[in-house]
């Protein structure tokens, strides 16, 4: 069974790359952006044509929500017309596409878990065009999933917890805002959870095409997620905790963006851990 790899050079990439190993049954062919360009219609539909995968992984993506703004160009480029590239290639191939979505197409204005059923409210340009890319998927090809996820972070690429270490190593103090409300996740953990996709739909005969939630367990803000990194990493530094309002940026951010995820487990049986132990694992890997 081949699958895929889109976008293999960032964060979810690389931890789907340090898992492969673990599924020998897998012929991974994994493709940065510099193998594979998902923006260029002809070369995607030539490049599944020579690999003829059986499951495609987009993990590509323009994720600089602040640059968004000012860029909406690019990120309609790779976040709307690649998805909509990589749709067109999976029909000409008969491929399962897995796609990563993002918490950020909601507003963030509900006080419970988002399910898959609520409705899309994107408030900048980066959550738009996860949205369209999503829409662009659905009217292209029936054979897809598309899992949204929130604040992933990993040992690999640049996150949170890795500014939050870098910034720890050159001040005494942080200030961090306390007022966005959120699960963290470990991308190695989402790596596992799209595997376990594949292998149910491979081995099943029931496709439950869609879209899912995934993130790990519990639910803090940002100022609480800074706390447990520098706690476990045994990091000493002042940590203030402040409104959104002081420190404003280009692109509004959700104020409350956890994802309900009753309807993966319940098809897929996928195990989520909280997001504390999850934490913990990954500092272990840096």
């Amino acid at each position: 069974m081949v699958v895929l790899v889109t976008g293999s050079s960032g964060q979810l990439g690389q931890s789907l790359q340090s898992i492969s190993e673990n599924y020998p049954e897998i012929d991974f062919v994994f493709a940065s952006s510099a193998d594979l360009d998902i923006t260029d219609t002809e070369k995607t539909i030539a490049f599944f044509r020579k690999t003829q995968p059986a499951y495609c992984i987009n993990t590509a993506a323009y994720t600089a929500v602040d640059k968004a703004e000012s860029e909406p160009e690019k990120a309609f480029q790779v976040n709307v017309k690649g998805p909509q590239n990589l749709a067109e290639a999976c029909a000409k191939t008969n491929t399962v596409l897995l796609h990563i979505s993002t918490d950020f197409v909601f507003d963030g204005e509900k006080s419970t878990p988002y399910t898959e059923d609520d409705i899309p409210n994107p408030k900048g340009v980066y959550g738009k065009t996860k949205l369209e890319g999503e829409q662009a998927i659905k009217i292209t090809w029936s054979k897809y999933y598309i899992v949204r996820t929130s604040w992933v972070y990993s040992e690999f690429g640049n996150n949170f917890m890795k500014t939050m270490l870098r910034l720890a190593s050159e001040r005494d103090t942080l200030n961090v805002v306390d007022d966005q409300i959120g699960t963290p996740t470990y991308a190695v953990d989402l790596a596992e959870a799209l595997i376990t996709i594949i292998r149910y739909d491979f081995q099943n005969d029931s496709k439950p095409y869609g879209i899912y939630n995934f993130s790990n367990e519990g639910l803090c803000s940002w100022y609480d997620f800074a706390k447990k990194i520098f706690e476990l990493s045994h990091t000493a530094i002042t940590v203030n905790s402040i409104p959104t309002t002081a420190y404003p940026t280009p692109a509004q951010r959700p104020k409350y963006s956890v994802l309900d995820k009753q309807k993966i487990k319940n098809i897929f049986k996928t195990d989520s851990t909280n997001w504390e132990v999850s934490l913990s694992k990954a500092l272990q890997q840096l």
